[in-house]
Parts: C-alpha cells; structure tokens; sequence
C-alpha cells in the first residue's frame, strides 16, 4: 500500500517538527509494509513570501489529489504588518473551506509521565484526565462578515459570529458519534445566555440528542467550562463547540497536559481525507535552534494514521513508542523539570524511533 501526502511545513518551527514526522511516518510503514509519497506544498508565510498569496491554487490542488494533508505552523511577527486577506492564518481557513473539512479533533490527555509538568493541584494531576475536543471549523465568526466602518464614536471594527443549523447538526453528530465510541457523555459547550449563535446551537443539539439515547448530553456556558478545565478536568469526555470557542478552549486544554507542544489534532470532512497538525503555533523565536518539540507532530501523524488511512496497529505503535520514550524521562525543553537533562527536537525524535524498531 502506498499513501500520497500533502506536506506543509510552514513558518518558524514548522519544518523541524513536520520532518520528524515524516521520519516517523516512514519508520513504521516500513515496519508495517506500507510506504509513503511525500509532496511538499508551500502555504502561510512562506507561500507570501515565495507567491505573494498564503495558500497558492497549486497547493490546494496537491491536497485535493492526495491521501491526507500533514501541517507544521503557519505565521509569525513577519508577516503580522500585512492586512487580513493576506495574513499566513487565511492558508489554514482556505484549506479547510476547499477541502471542507468542518470538524476538528483536540484530544487532551494527562499522561502519568507527565503528571509533574501539569500545572494544576497535585491531587487534581494525580486524577488525570482524558478528553476530546470536536471543534467546528467553517462557521462562526472566522468565517462570517467583518470588516470597518464608521461608528459613533470614531472607526468600529467588526466580526459575525454566524452559524446555520446544518453547520451545527453535522458537527453534533460528529460529537454523538465519538461520544457513543467512547464514554457516551458528552457536553456541549456555548454561550446561550448571550448569544443568539448559541442558542440555535443548543437547540440543534438537544435535537440531536434524541437520536443518540445512549449518550449522555449536558450543556455548559463557555466562561464555566473556561474554569472547570482547571478546576475539575476529569469531569470532561467528549466535549463541542463552536469554532472561536474551540479555538481558545483547546489552547487552556494544552496547557494543563504539561505543554502545547504535547497536543496533536485532526481536521475531518465527509470523506477520509483530513489535514493533521499541532496545535501550538510557528515559535519563531526558537525557529531553527532545534529545541521544539516534536510529540504533537507525531502524534497527529499517528490519528492521519488510524482516521485517514485505516492503519490502526501502526498508530497505535507511534502511540506506544512516544509514551515509552516519557516514561523513561526523555524531555524537551517545554516540558522539562528543574535539573532534567534537556533533549533537542532531533534527539528526541530518534528516541521515538529507536522506540518504534
């Protein structure tokens, strides 16, 4: 079996944690007799910088033609004088509308190696928690109309948080789905009691919830759920919502797993391929110095494999072999203890390997 995939190594770190991957990536398909076709594509800052646009047509075009869609981190201070049509962000947007991808997976969990980089009370840590959070990814206010205007007191910016109930429906049952897979609860968060988005939201999934019996669904106001994540972690399984919710949600999960360069994710569609990425963003100021960290970029190579491809023993190996390098007290920088011996992006990324053989 042989797998075409886009790559997109994009700004900062990018290309460091992305070749990791890949090197993972070829590693256990050799051990599991698959292999790969790596296609380079340019998008974000380095697309601006080479094409003058973030996400070139021919880019989008390899994604369509391929298997799945790997992606380091886009942006940077570069780029930031430029205006919003053309800032390295729109790359992300543009992908995921040609390529309708409009659910995100986040998973988040505390793994026990890593119970002494999370922030939180010791016995909050010592309980551990393992989440997922469905993120929508086409809707809400970084898809709907903004712009300026004249206001009363001077120039007003503005953004429109929009969503219809078709967008919120197919983003439910990607939630009831995965929350019948798993411990059939799940919590949907918003902000009813303000936002009119919000209540068309909650009221398309407790519709939905009458087809899924089996699954427990609860609502929680996003402010509340801002506080719960730190206060009682555990408490969440399955977690939706909407796409600046998301977005910021997702970023406070990372931080009390120890690091944001420990969270993998996925962008799903209707069909099976999907772009796979790190939630953390480009870090340009330690860009080159070999110091990130690459176990997001890997383990979101690991759900490319079971989510696109259907390789289920491989991704679980990767899996496998990231929790064993942990356990031995490997660590990058980002999630080191005072005194831990401090591993580079490359030498940890040869641990994962000499793990997986």
């Amino acid at each position: 079996m042989n797998y075409n995939i886009a790559v997109i190594e994009g700004d900062g770190i990018g290309p460091e944690v992305v070749n990791a991957a890949i090197e993972v990536l070829n590693t256990v398909g050799k051990k599991y007799k698959f292999s790969f076709v790596f296609k380079k594509v340019s998008a974000g800052g380095n697309a601006i910088d080479r094409f003058g646009t973030p996400l070139p047509k021919e880019s989008v075009q390899t994604c369509l033609e391929s298997n799945s869609v790997l992606l380091g981190a886009v942006g940077g201070p570069k780029w930031d004088i430029l205006p919003g049509h053309l800032r390295p962000e729109k790359a992300l947007l543009g992908i995921r509308k040609e390529l309708e991808l409009y659910a995100n997976l986040r998973p988040a969990r505390l793994l026990p190696e890593l119970k002494d980089a999370c922030p939180l009370r010791k016995e909050v840590a010592d309980a551990g928690f393992d989440m997922i959070v469905v993120r929508e990814l086409t809707g809400g206010m970084y898809f709907g109309e903004s712009g300026r205007r004249d206001g009363k007191y001077g120039p007003e910016a503005y953004d429109t948080e929009c969503y219809s109930a078709l967008e919120v429906e197919r983003i439910g049952v990607t939630a009831f789905e995965l929350a019948r897979s798993r411990g059939k609860k799940l919590i949907s968060i918003d902000k009813a009691n303000v936002l009119e988005s919000s209540r068309l939201w909650r009221e398309v999934m407790h519709r939905l919830a009458g087809k899924y019996p089996d699954v427990e669904l609860s609502d929680m106001l996003v402010d509340n759920a801002a506080m719960q994540l730190v206060k009682n972690p555990k408490q969440f399984d399955v977690v939706v919502t909407s796409n600046i919710f998301g977005d910021i949600l997702t970023d406070e999960a990372s931080q009390i797993t120890g690091s944001i360069g420990l969270l993998p994710s996925a962008s799903l569609g209707e069909t099976k391929r999907g772009m796979y990425e790190p939630i953390h963003g480009s870090a340009p100021d330690i860009a080159g110095q070999d110091k990130a960290n690459p176990i997001a970029t890997v383990l979101s190579a690991a759900m490319m494999l079971r989510l696109s491809l259907g390789q289920e023993d491989a991704a679980r190996d990767v899996e496998d072999a990231v929790s064993r390098v942990l356990a031995k007290g490997l660590r990058t920088a980002d999630i080191a203890a005072p005194g831990d011996d401090i591993l580079p992006c490359s030498t940890m990324t040869k641990a994962i390997l000499n793990a997986l053989k």
